[in-house]
């Protein structure tokens, strides 16, 4: 009997990874404390502060929320401001 992973195509394999290395990066590339703003974020709302990020998820708040308010978003869905 064959295994899974020999069952999938392997232009599917090296995309998969090419997805999970950039993935790896971009979290990496996200220190908290530094400010970001979500994908199709309206240009009225301010940027969000960044808390942590793990496993390809993180956690940002406003400034002007509570200290232990926090909001859950893929990391995929951040931009950093530059």
């Amino acid at each position: 009997m064959q295994s899974s992973a020999a069952s999938i195509p392997a232009t599917a394999q090296v995309a998969d990874l090419e997805r999970h290395r950039q993935s790896a990066q971009l979290i990496e590339a996200l220190s908290p404390g530094s400010f970001v703003t979500l994908r199709n974020q309206p240009p009225d709302l301010p940027p969000f502060q960044l808390i942590q990020c793990r496993g390809g998820r993180c956690w940002v708040r406003q400034q002007s929320w509570g200290a232990m308010v926090q909001w859950e978003v893929a990391h995929r869905q951040l931009r950093v401001l530059a």
